[in-house]
């Protein structure tokens, strides 16, 4: 499991805005049907960089759900849509919210909800 300090910066409190990182594209995660984007984000503040990941079931109401953690630098380059999941079930912690969990945001850890 990854060891990840938490420094109190704005990136780690709810809500996520847009504004406060510059962001860019991984790809989508087709895995059982799911359509996840996934993203790497970077806080304008810290500087950390997250590996975003989000799903929603356009068939169901608050289905939306997204997750976030921090990753290496060095794994940038290498992560690859379909292991986003399983990448952030291994941190220590990362933050999750949206419709389904009806949050702007909260501390987790393990395994995530992605599946309907």
């Amino acid at each position: 499991m990854n060891k990840i300090q938490k420094l109190g910066c704005i990136c780690e409190k709810p809500e996520l805005h847009h504004t406060d990182y510059r962001t860019s594209d991984v790809g989508i995660d087709e895995t059982n049907g799911r359509y996840a984007e996934v993203s790497i984000l970077q806080c304008k503040l810290c500087q950390r960089i997250w590996l975003k990941y989000l799903v929603e079931f356009e068939s169901f109401t608050k289905s939306g759900r997204w997750y976030k953690g921090i990753i290496a630098k060095k794994e940038v380059a290498g992560m690859k849509p379909e292991n986003a999941v399983e990448y952030l079930e291994n941190l220590d912690w990362y933050i999750y919210g949206g419709s389904y969990f009806e949050s702007t945001g909260t501390f987790g850890q393990g395994k995530l909800n992605v599946d309907l």
